[in-house]
């Protein structure tokens, strides 16, 4: 079906809809990864974003269950320049188009999506409509005002407290959207994972008898999750804690940081230099928000590459760290998660 895909700054591409065939409106920002668009496409992070894949071609490989980041897709919709007709590989189960249909998400295809990947560059994350009708420019700047990601923590977030039994040491998982690599790595190392909901009290969490808390990822700006940043500030001292991306930011709010939101946000491979080695990795991010000051008492420990941002914090009197990435994704940047899981 044509369609058109109808950017906040007023420009507008034609191309075809696939997928579901509705109409849809989200934040458009853009992903420099080559593969994992399964992972990126059932990411919670992306919740309430229109994802546009850099890489031209995508559905290569087609979908298989065991890679799914979470219980469905959520993007509001995927923006591609050409689909996969014939996926190859052996553990392929479903085409993307046929995915994104089971999921009720549109697809957007047939653009330069290098050129709307420069335009987001330049003008900054906005939002977006995907849609086969003649909108009038009231009737698109309606769609654009219902449209809001303050709820999408609660959204993904778990509603109840569940655990993942082992034999090791208990860590507590804040839920704000993890990713299931994330719960399946902490499991791989034998630990007994505790999942608590994003708005858990501090005295629930402590009931618990945790050896550390680890704070996850999730979608959205940070400053949305007064609740959770005012139940963090009651562990601090009590319990070791290990914050990844918006958990980082959280921590960085809870203590008196600042967090500021990206013009374009850090999606894809991304290099980052660890401050206390010298180091530089290859990290794997998901985020429009970023620590803009690190909070009193708080050291700096990884800085960005491309550009200068705050990538890692610590608080060794408080046993508090947190990394900007996704610290067990990658071999090269499990480091600091690895001495986090060390230490517990």
């Amino acid at each position: 079906m044509r369609g058109k895909l109808i950017l906040e700054n007023g420009m507008s591409f034609e191309g075809k809809i696939f997928g579901e065939l509705v109409e849809t409106v989200g934040e458009i920002g853009f992903n420099t990864g080559m593969t994992g668009y399964q992972e990126i496409l059932t990411d919670p992070s992306n919740c309430g974003q229109m994802v546009v894949m850099t890489y031209p071609m995508i559905g290569n490989y087609g979908i298989n269950i065991e890679d799914m980041e979470s219980n469905k897709v959520q993007v509001r919709a995927l923006i591609i320049k050409e689909d996969a007709k014939l996926p190859n590989n052996f553990r392929c189960e479903m085409t993307l188009d046929g995915f994104l249909r089971q999921y009720n998400v549109t697809g957007f295809k047939g653009i330069d999506t290098r050129y709307l990947t420069q335009i987001i560059r330049d003008n900054g994350a906005m939002k977006a409509i995907i849609t086969a009708e003649d909108l009038t420019k009231k009737e698109i700047q309606e769609r654009f005002d219902r449209f809001s990601t303050k709820e999408a923590v609660v959204e993904v977030s778990t509603k109840e407290i569940y655990e993942i039994a082992n034999e090791g040491k208990r860590v507590g998982v804040l839920d704000l959207g993890v990713k299931n690599s994330t719960l399946n790595y902490m499991k791989e190392k034998g630990f007994n994972v505790v999942v608590f909901p994003y708005n858990t009290k501090a005295e629930e969490i402590l009931a618990q008898n945790l050896d550390a808390l680890v704070i996850s990822n999730g979608p959205g700006n940070p400053e949305n999750l007064s609740e959770t940043i005012e139940e963090v500030k009651k562990l601090a001292g009590k319990i070791a804690i290990f914050g990844e991306v918006l958990g980082e930011q959280v921590i960085a709010l809870a203590f008196g940081g600042k967090v500021e939101k990206l013009k374009y946000g850090h999606r894809g491979g991304y290099p980052v230099k660890n401050l206390e080695t010298g180091k530089v990795i290859i990290t794997s991010q998901n985020t429009g928000y970023v620590v803009s000051e690190a909070p009193e008492g708080f050291e700096v420990t990884h800085q960005g590459v491309n550009v200068k941002t705050i990538e890692g914090i610590k608080n060794e009197a408080l046993k508090i760290c947190g990394v900007q990435y996704m610290p067990d994704l990658y071999r090269d940047s499990n480091d600091v998660f690895e001495n986090f899981l060390k230490l517990v």
